[in-house]
């Protein structure tokens, strides 16, 4: 959060600075050489806003749920077999309720994945996949979870990231089968989720 705060100042002040070094020091025939980099500070301000979104959710879930710290969880960057929308990768968690019960969760946006797909191609090296055989992960599989690798020394969480529940529900039925109760329900709700009555 601190970070996304920091950087929607930083485009703030670039694009201040070269709109006052356009008026204030150069003539007005030179204006085409900085519509560029001011339209480009102006869509980096733009998404640096969409990013405090997305913070705002992690935060709910690290409040909600405690970490964990998992080894060689099954993932995947090909179409998962019982996720029924589009995603862009997947892992698989044990059911809270069933533990020899997997559920997966994908990531549901492509955006901000590059780091985690390179890890997760079937071709990669063997030096990258290692940076994803132990994860952190705070969240329930059948709802929603938050996905970190170790960061220096294993100590604490780094490239967070939002994994959705996209499994086929039929009107709460699911949930019961996975073992979910009226209070696993509402922590979900708690972070965002809409889960049916079970």
């Amino acid at each position: 959060m601190l970070m996304n705060f920091v950087g929607l100042l930083g485009w703030i002040a670039s694009w201040l600075g070269l709109l006052y070094v356009l008026v204030v020091f150069l003539s007005p025939g030179l204006t085409f050489l900085f519509l560029p980099p001011l339209c480009y500070c102006f869509y980096r301000l733009v998404v640096q806003l969409c990013y405090f979104r997305p913070a705002l959710r992690m935060r709910r879930i690290m409040l909600t749920y405690p970490w964990q710290v998992l080894r060689f969880i099954p993932y995947g960057l090909a179409d998962h077999s019982e996720v029924v929308s589009k995603h862009y990768g997947w892992f698989e968690f044990s059911n809270p309720a069933r533990s020899q019960h997997r559920l997966p969760l994908v990531f549901p946006r492509h955006h901000r994945t590059e780091w985690w797909h390179r890890r997760m191609a079937p071709r990669a090296k063997s030096v990258l996949k290692a940076d994803i055989e132990t994860v952190w992960f705070a969240g329930d599989p059948r709802f929603i979870g938050l996905i970190a690798a170790p960061g220096r020394g294993g100590t604490r969480p780094r490239r967070l990231h939002v994994l959705e529940q996209r499994m086929e529900l039929q009107e709460g039925r699911r949930y019961v089968e996975w073992g979910a109760t009226a209070e696993d329900i509402e922590r979900s709700r708690r972070v965002g989720t809409s889960p049916a009555q079970p």
